[in-house]
């Protein structure tokens, strides 16, 4: 079994909302099931796996700024700010806290609920710490 966990995480780098999907699917799913749940932010740090057309038009009708690089195969470059796209470390950050899990690491459970219900409890431990 393979599985991607999509997570949108505050400034100070706790996990506020989790998605899990299949993992040969593609990154715009699990944004397209997150854009309805983003909180009032001004701004959206994000990888390259997010970078499109609608996402971004999503993010800017809910007056979110974009901070996505765009992939390669972009016929024209996206502007994003990199300066503030260094940050986005604290997202790999909440993602290393909930790898401390071992269950979650390894991921003994084979069933996606058991799985996602081990990650909800790590992420709730870990957005108290």
């Amino acid at each position: 079994m393979n599985t991607k966990l999509h997570a949108i995480c505050d400034s100070q780098g706790r996990p506020i909302d989790l998605f899990l999907t299949a993992g040969p699917v593609s990154d715009y799913i699990g944004g397209r099931a997150l854009v309805s749940r983003l909180p009032n932010v001004k701004w959206l740090l994000g990888d390259r796996g997010y970078d499109a057309d609608w996402f971004r038009e999503a993010l800017q009708d809910k007056k979110i700024h974009p901070c996505i690089p765009g992939r390669k195969q972009r016929k024209t470059p996206v502007r994003y700010d990199k300066r503030r796209y260094k940050r986005r470390n604290q997202i790999e950050i909440v993602f290393g806290r909930l790898k401390d899990w071992r269950r979650v690491a390894t991921r003994y459970d084979r069933c996606p609920q058991t799985l996602f219900s081990a990650i909800a409890l790590a992420a709730t431990v870990t957005f108290r710490l």
